[in-house]
């Protein structure tokens, strides 16, 4: 295994398979970059900060869609369909 940044360590496949117990270890301290060929191909991170990314990424989508809502409600030429206007359309009905 190789600490690239301080916080990041790089790994490879076949070295996983032998040292799953140390990678383990390893992904309370620091991300960790899985390699095959020396490429790579994932990333192992402790399921907490897994947590905080998702929620984090959770709320820049409420931001981003909130924000385009707003966008649609303010424009001169909006115009609301209802749901079966809408599924005819796109040939649902």
């Amino acid at each position: 295994m190789l600490t690239v940044k301080e916080d990041t360590a790089v790994i490879g496949v076949s070295e996983l398979r032998t040292r799953a117990a140390d990678v383990l270890k390893e992904i309370k301290k620091h991300r960790v970059i899985l390699t095959k060929r020396n490429r790579p191909v994932g990333v192992i991170v402790d399921y907490d900060e897994y947590e905080r990314v998702q929620a984090m990424l959770d709320e820049v989508e409420d931001i981003v869609l909130g924000d385009v809502a707003r966008k649609r409600l303010s424009r001169k030429d909006r115009r609301a369909i209802t749901l079966e206007e809408a599924e005819r359309k796109v040939g649902l009905r």
